[in-house]
Order: C-alpha cells, then structure tokens, then sequence
C-alpha cells in the first residue's frame, strides 16, 4: 500500500487557507496539507535538500498555487517548479482572486495544468473544490516520482 501522498497548498492568506481546508474537510479529501505561506517557502520546502521532499517519493500529489504571493510571486514558483527535473510534471493548479488575462495565459504558458479562480461564493468554492478532489486525487493518474 502506498503512502497517501499530500496536497501542497502556497497561500498567504489565512482566510483562504482556513476555508481551503474546510472546504476539503466537507468534501472528504484527508490528503495532509503542507502550507507554504509564500514562495520562498514553497520552494524551500520542495528544494531543501535537508527537507528530503524532492527526491524521496514525498512530493505533493498536488499543487495549489495562489499568484500573488508575498516574497516570491505564484508565476516565478511556477517557473521554477518547471525549470526543476524533480517536480517537472508535478500538477498544479492555480488557485487565485487574480482574474486577470495576462495571469492567466502566463500561467498556462508557463505550465500550469489548470486555472481556477476562487469563487466568491462559499458554496460554490465548495463545489469546486469537491471536483478538484474528484478529479486531481481520484480520477487522474500522477506522473511517478521521478527519483
């Protein structure tokens, strides 16, 4: 039996984080959480070598990835997850307010797999996230861990 592999939300913002957890509590998603609360802390914890999170079949099953992000940006973590060997097919998904056009092409250019923005509505950031939870961890095959 394999591990249950977890769920890497990067958000700064505490509201999000709390309702992002409530929201996979009512949808029975019990993946563990690891947040990071910026980018520089994301990448530390993906990249530290003292971490063992990269290379020891412990990287997150999924990323959700807020773009506006304090130290460095969602779109330069992005970057940099797809300039990296280790966490080149690592899903992600933005998870963001920002409903800006270029943000969202940038994204998918730099390799998102897919763009969400949150709803405003409690209900129906429920529901997507019961269908992020049904297809990301249920119906989608994850490339392996590459080392």
């Amino acid at each position: 039996m394999t591990p249950e592999r977890c769920i890497l939300l990067i958000e700064d913002n505490p509201d999000d984080e709390a309702l992002t957890r409530r929201a996979f509590a009512k949808n029975n998603i019990t993946n563990p959480v690891i947040v990071a609360h910026d980018g520089a802390e994301a990448l530390q914890y993906l990249f530290d070598d003292s971490n063992h999170v990269a290379g020891a079949n412990r990287l997150p099953i999924l990323t959700l990835l807020d773009l506006k992000l304090p130290k460095i940006d969602g779109l330069t973590v992005l970057r940099r997850l797809r300039a990296d060997p280790r966490t080149k097919l690592l899903p992600v998904v933005i998870l963001t307010s920002s409903g800006e056009q270029r943000d969202l092409v940038e994204g998918y250019g730099l390799g998102a797999n897919s763009y969400i923005r949150n709803p405003v509505d409690f209900a129906q950031f429920m529901e997507a996230v019961r269908q992020l939870g049904l297809y990301w961890l249920v119906l989608n095959s994850p490339p392996p861990p590459t080392m």
